[in-house]
Protein backbone atom coordinates (compact mmCIF):
# COMPACT_ATOMS: atom_id res chain seq x y z
CA UNK A 1 0.00 0.00 0.00
CA UNK A 2 1.35 3.41 -0.98
CA UNK A 3 1.74 5.83 1.90
CA UNK A 4 -0.04 9.15 1.68
CA UNK A 5 1.31 12.57 2.52
CA UNK A 6 0.79 15.00 5.36
CA UNK A 7 0.99 18.58 4.10
CA UNK A 8 0.79 21.99 5.73
CA UNK A 9 -0.60 25.06 3.96
CA UNK A 10 -1.23 28.60 5.10
CA UNK A 11 -4.00 30.99 4.09
CA UNK A 12 -2.60 33.59 6.47
CA UNK A 13 0.94 34.58 7.46
CA UNK A 14 1.41 31.66 9.87
CA UNK A 15 4.48 29.50 9.24
CA UNK A 16 4.77 26.13 10.98
CA UNK A 17 8.34 25.72 12.20
CA UNK A 18 9.87 22.21 12.08
CA UNK A 19 7.27 20.79 9.68
CA UNK A 20 9.11 17.47 9.46
CA UNK A 21 9.03 17.02 13.23
CA UNK A 22 5.26 17.61 13.25
CA UNK A 23 4.77 15.31 10.26
CA UNK A 24 6.67 12.46 11.96
CA UNK A 25 4.76 12.98 15.20
CA UNK A 26 1.39 12.86 13.42
CA UNK A 27 2.47 9.69 11.61
CA UNK A 28 3.44 8.08 14.97
CA UNK A 29 0.07 9.10 16.45
CA UNK A 30 -1.80 7.59 13.49
CA UNK A 31 0.21 4.36 13.68
CA UNK A 32 -0.45 4.15 17.44
CA UNK A 33 -4.17 3.92 16.60
CA UNK A 34 -3.48 1.10 14.10
CA UNK A 35 -4.39 3.38 11.20
CA UNK A 36 -2.52 4.40 8.04
CA UNK A 37 -1.49 7.77 6.64
CA UNK A 38 -3.42 8.83 3.56
CA UNK A 39 -3.36 12.33 2.11
CA UNK A 40 -3.94 14.78 4.95
CA UNK A 41 -3.81 18.55 4.55
CA UNK A 42 -3.63 21.02 7.40
CA UNK A 43 -4.68 24.49 6.31
CA UNK A 44 -3.81 27.32 8.70
CA UNK A 45 -6.05 30.37 8.43
CA UNK A 46 -7.55 33.27 10.37
CA UNK A 47 -10.88 33.49 12.20
CA UNK A 48 -12.81 35.02 9.29
CA UNK A 49 -11.64 32.37 6.84
CA UNK A 50 -12.72 29.56 9.16
CA UNK A 51 -15.95 31.35 10.08
CA UNK A 52 -16.93 31.44 6.38
CA UNK A 53 -16.28 27.69 6.08
CA UNK A 54 -18.31 27.08 9.25
CA UNK A 55 -21.25 29.05 7.82
CA UNK A 56 -21.06 27.68 4.29
CA UNK A 57 -20.49 23.98 4.97
CA UNK A 58 -21.84 23.43 8.49
CA UNK A 59 -24.42 26.25 8.85
CA UNK A 60 -22.80 27.25 12.16
CA UNK A 61 -22.52 30.99 12.80
CA UNK A 62 -19.70 30.61 15.32
CA UNK A 63 -15.95 30.98 15.51
CA UNK A 64 -14.01 27.81 16.11
CA UNK A 65 -10.40 26.67 16.25
CA UNK A 66 -10.74 23.68 13.92
CA UNK A 67 -12.95 22.20 11.24
CA UNK A 68 -12.08 18.84 9.76
CA UNK A 69 -13.40 17.30 6.55
CA UNK A 70 -12.92 13.57 6.92
CA UNK A 71 -12.39 11.55 3.73
CA UNK A 72 -11.07 8.46 5.53
CA UNK A 73 -11.52 5.17 3.74
CA UNK A 74 -11.33 2.16 6.05
CA UNK A 75 -8.13 2.54 8.07
CA UNK A 76 -6.51 5.03 5.69
CA UNK A 77 -6.88 8.49 7.19
CA UNK A 78 -7.34 11.32 4.74
CA UNK A 79 -8.98 14.69 4.61
CA UNK A 80 -8.55 18.40 5.21
CA UNK A 81 -8.13 20.04 8.59
CA UNK A 82 -8.61 23.81 8.78
CA UNK A 83 -7.14 25.54 11.84
CA UNK A 84 -7.61 29.15 12.89
CA UNK A 85 -4.28 30.24 14.32
CA UNK A 86 -6.05 33.27 15.82
CA UNK A 87 -8.37 30.97 17.83
CA UNK A 88 -5.43 28.76 18.85
CA UNK A 89 -3.60 31.84 20.16
CA UNK A 90 -6.69 33.02 22.08
CA UNK A 91 -7.24 29.54 23.52
CA UNK A 92 -3.59 29.30 24.58
CA UNK A 93 -3.95 32.60 26.45
CA UNK A 94 -7.28 31.55 28.01
CA UNK A 95 -5.94 28.14 29.10
CA UNK A 96 -2.63 29.69 30.19
CA UNK A 97 -0.56 27.42 27.99
CA UNK A 98 2.02 27.88 25.26
CA UNK A 99 0.82 28.50 21.69
CA UNK A 100 2.78 25.47 20.45
CA UNK A 101 1.16 23.21 23.08
CA UNK A 102 -2.32 24.38 22.10
CA UNK A 103 -1.45 23.99 18.42
CA UNK A 104 -0.40 20.37 19.02
CA UNK A 105 -3.70 19.72 20.81
CA UNK A 106 -5.70 21.11 17.90
CA UNK A 107 -3.63 19.34 15.23
CA UNK A 108 -4.05 15.97 16.94
CA UNK A 109 -7.74 16.67 17.68
CA UNK A 110 -8.41 16.68 13.93
CA UNK A 111 -6.47 13.45 13.47
CA UNK A 112 -8.40 11.80 16.31
CA UNK A 113 -11.68 12.73 14.59
CA UNK A 114 -10.36 10.94 11.48
CA UNK A 115 -9.60 7.93 13.74
CA UNK A 116 -13.29 7.86 14.70
CA UNK A 117 -13.25 9.68 18.04
CA UNK A 118 -16.15 12.04 18.67
CA UNK A 119 -16.64 14.89 21.13
CA UNK A 120 -20.37 15.54 21.30
CA UNK A 121 -21.18 14.03 24.71
CA UNK A 122 -19.33 14.59 27.99
CA UNK A 123 -18.08 11.00 27.92
CA UNK A 124 -16.78 11.41 24.36
CA UNK A 125 -15.12 14.72 25.29
CA UNK A 126 -13.34 13.08 28.23
CA UNK A 127 -12.01 10.28 26.02
CA UNK A 128 -10.97 12.81 23.36
CA UNK A 129 -9.01 14.83 25.97
CA UNK A 130 -7.27 11.68 27.24
CA UNK A 131 -6.38 10.68 23.68
CA UNK A 132 -5.08 14.20 22.93
CA UNK A 133 -2.81 14.05 25.99
CA UNK A 134 -1.61 10.55 25.07
CA UNK A 135 -0.73 11.64 21.51
CA UNK A 136 0.90 14.92 22.61
CA UNK A 137 3.25 12.84 24.78
CA UNK A 138 4.43 11.08 21.59
CA UNK A 139 5.74 14.40 20.22
CA UNK A 140 9.06 14.18 22.03
CA UNK A 141 9.60 10.46 21.53
CA UNK A 142 12.85 9.87 19.67
CA UNK A 143 12.85 7.20 17.01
Amino acid sequence: MEKGEINFFSENDFVLENEQEYRQWIERAIESEKKFVGDISFIFCDDEYLHKINLEYLSHDTYTDIISFDNTVGNILQGDIFISTERVLDNAENFRTQFTDELKRVLIHGILHFCGFKDKTEREKELMRRKEEEKIELFHVEQ
